[in-house]
């Protein structure tokens, strides 16, 4: 809890550079629009870079208009940003023009959550950054948008902090007895 909140004060003060963070995709519930063959969604979060379709580590969808994957980080957050692998073996193009939605609506299937970004490309096999600067939800969505495609994911890394709201500020307050004129 302290390490948490030692973060949260210098993501604040935006002195997180150079900093571990930590992958909070690998404790949630993943979905997608349809499954190919055994390559279940949850393949996309196993915490493997591993960018081989036969390696067994990447997610595939069935081929069909506006293929999308999403991750339920069970509870609200603020994510910082959204890590995506992309697949080396073949078919690199096929993440081109995907978006990066995030929110808290399930909503087309959490596809009209605000966009964070676009994919415009993400070379064979490697690993790409997108900065979502802190927007709020607990779904992060990725969908091919328009088209008929596949969408492969061999992993998928996002990091934020706990959206925090103070559910004392409006209560009703009571103290045993003031002291100094303190008001509780």
């Amino acid at each position: 809890m302290a390490t948490a909140v030692v973060y949260i004060l210098l993501v604040a003060l935006g002195q997180t550079h150079g900093l571990s963070v930590i992958n909070i995709a690998r404790g949630g519930k993943v979905a997608q629009s349809s499954p190919f063959g055994k390559a279940v969604p949850e393949r996309a979060i196993d915490g493997s870079r591993a960018s081989n379709w036969h390696q067994g580590s990447c997610t595939h969808t069935q081929k069909h208009k506006n293929p999308w994957w999403r991750l339920d980080l069970l509870r609200p957050y603020k994510v910082n940003t959204v890590t995506i692998t992309n697949r080396k073996d073949c078919c690199h193009d096929r993440i081109n023009g995907a978006e990066i939605r995030i929110g808290n609506s399930l909503e087309n299937n959490g596809n009209a959550n605000p966009r964070c970004a676009v994919i415009t490309s993400i070379s064979a096999g490697e690993s790409k950054t997108f900065e979502c600067r802190g927007m709020e939800g607990r779904f992060v969505n990725i969908v091919i948008p328009g088209r008929r495609e596949f969408l492969t994911l061999c992993e998928v890394e996002v990091t934020g902090q706990p959206y925090v709201i103070n559910i004392a500020r409006g209560g009703k307050v009571a103290q045993s007895s003031p002291h100094w004129k303190g008001r509780p």
